[in-house]
């Protein structure tokens, strides 16, 4: 499966397009009268003020709680909200149907969110290790959150973090930490810096974190 690579441009003006930008007062719905089928039916026609409410709002501390677990490549919770909703509802290239189209209600909405997300982070770690040739990280679980891993670096002086940096074996991963978090450069920054595509980029991206706290750890540092 092809990680979806998303214009937030276009995402944005889908999710929060005329309601949420005209002038007059905006009355959000109250989620918890409506039924999974009526929900589900919302989002499929791009109501904007549900779909906000439901996957932003009410289904928060699901998808927070799979971000802090699995392995995702979002750099935060709602930009894994933003990867699962343009995921379910793109349409497959045989059936033209999307995976919120063949839902069931087999089950409850949010039930199958959890199962949905979980398995599309699993597809992303294997897709990663294909891709990589390598399997030295054993499994798709996160141990270290990226808010843990940039308090770790930031409290660091810089002589400990060079220090740091000159102890990981890949260089590549090394040059990859100190673009992203030392220099503070953007995902595509860095990519651009180290001539990688974005694919291969989010591939390395948390071998790199990985590697970099495993120098912390061995060093008494974290």
């Amino acid at each position: 499966m092809s990680r979806i690579m998303l214009n937030f441009a276009t995402l944005r003006h889908l999710l929060f397009r005329d309601a949420l930008y005209c002038k007059r007062e905006i009355v959000m719905p109250d989620i918890a009268t409506y039924t999974d089928q009526e929900i589900v039916k919302a989002i499929l026609n791009r109501d904007t003020l549900i779909t906000k409410e439901f996957l932003y709002r009410r289904c928060y501390p699901l998808f927070k709680s799979i971000h802090s677990k699995y392995y995702t490549d979002c750099d935060n919770v709602t930009e894994l909200i933003n990867e699962i909703y343009v995921y379910i509802l793109m349409p497959h290239r045989e059936t033209h149907q999307s995976k919120l189209q063949n839902f069931g209600f087999r089950c409850t909405l949010t039930m199958w969110l959890k199962i949905v997300t979980e398995n599309y982070c699993h597809q992303l770690f294997t897709k990663r290790i294909t891709v990589d040739g390598n399997n030295d990280v054993a499994s798709d679980r996160n141990d270290i959150s990226d808010d843990s891993f940039l308090s770790n670096t930031r409290r660091l002086d810089m002589e400990d973090v060079q220090k740091t940096l000159s102890m990981m074996p890949n260089q590549r991963y090394r040059k990859l930490i100190e673009y992203r978090y030392v220099d503070e450069k953007t995902n595509e920054e860095t990519a651009l810096l180290l001539e990688m595509s974005m694919a291969n980029y989010y591939n390395c991206h948390k071998r790199a974190k990985a590697q970099y706290c495993e120098v912390l750890r061995k060093e008494g540092l974290i």
